[in-house]
């Protein structure tokens, strides 16, 4: 077999292989609140997707780390990868409309509810509220630096806040604007050195001390 059929081979396998690996798709619908949608598409490999248009095809693209893509997978399994109902059928005070699928192959399965009892339910939802969290902390720094550089410092008051209270998903994808900020003279002294710490935690992680 010469080397060519074997390297087309091994990519039909790897897109086979791709293509049964499972995803979680999430979508929360919440009319007069921002964003209105949501959705945020996870594969199992931790790589995601996130968007505030469907229609939008340029979503905001990062990647999870091991643990918390193990950890959303881990929840989707307790929840029976979405094949029983969650809503809680209360009378409770409207949140979205929220939606769990679960793909694999030709395999799909999904839910949808407004407040769920269930912890596993909870815990997921609370989630993808870090990744919509970080999604919205991401745009507002980035701009900042474009259009308001008076106003990045602030941004990295908010990023920081949002790390001390454990509101941040997939940290790294931070890295190349932090680093960004750090090399720009232009900027507030106080900025630079905010985004040179954040920055260094990121890439040296230590646990947070309680303020």
């Amino acid at each position: 077999m010469t080397a060519v059929r074997l390297l087309a081979l091994l990519a039909v396998a790897l897109a086979a292989a791709a293509a049964d690996a499972p995803r979680i798709f999430y979508s929360k619908t919440f009319p007069r609140s921002s964003p209105a949608y949501v959705e945020i598409l996870v594969q199992k490999d931790g790589s995601v997707e996130y968007r505030e248009d469907p229609a939008d095809e340029n979503p905001f693209k990062f990647q999870l780390t091991g643990k918390e893509c193990a950890d959303i997978f881990g929840l989707a399994d307790q929840l029976g990868r979405f094949t029983r109902p969650l809503d809680a059928n209360l009378k409770v005070a409207f949140t979205g409309t929220k939606l769990f699928r679960w793909e694999q192959g030709a395999e799909k399965h999904e839910v949808k509810f407004n407040y769920s009892q269930e912890p596993a339910a909870q815990q997921l939802w609370d989630a993808f509220e870090r990744i919509t969290e970080s999604e919205q902390r991401l745009a507002i720094l980035e701009r900042a630096v474009k259009f308001d550089k008076l106003g990045v410092n602030d941004a990295l008051l908010q990023l920081e806040a949002a790390r001390d209270r454990n509101r941040l998903v997939g940290a790294a994808q931070f890295l190349p604007l932090l680093d960004r900020i750090i090399k720009n003279e232009s900027l507030l002294h106080m900025a630079r050195d905010r985004a040179a710490n954040l920055a260094d935690w990121i890439r040296n992680p230590k646990p947070l001390v309680a303020r």
